[in-house]
């Protein structure tokens, strides 16, 4: 099953995960763009799992600095991805990703 993806603006016009995927490494930009078209093209999400006490769920990918990326799965046909990380900065960005997740249904509800 395809998958549509749109990227989470904040009010001022800023993407948080373009932002993110934009400062990071070519080969890693490279191994992302290949994981996202899996889930674009066929629906496999791959490593991933719902964060508890959140409305969010994360993409794992088991290189560089443990890549994630956080996304809200709104019903069959679309994602939306509202933030990236890696791992250390997990805890912090899954906040953030919470009050981006928030903003996005109160100006979409």
């Amino acid at each position: 099953m395809r998958k549509y993806i749109i990227h989470y603006y904040t009010i001022d016009g800023k993407c948080p995960y373009l932002n993110w995927f934009n400062d990071l490494d070519n080969s890693f930009k490279v191994r992302i763009n290949k994981r996202l078209k899996k889930l674009r093209e066929e629906g496999h999400y791959g490593d991933h799992h719902t964060l508890q006490n959140s409305e969010l769920s994360e993409l794992r990918m088991d290189f560089g600095k443990g890549y994630r990326i956080y996304y809200y799965d709104l019903d069959d046909t679309l994602i939306l991805f509202v933030g990236g990380s890696d791992k250390k900065a997990q805890d912090k960005v899954i906040k953030q990703c919470n009050t981006y997740f928030n903003d996005f249904i109160e100006r979409n509800s």
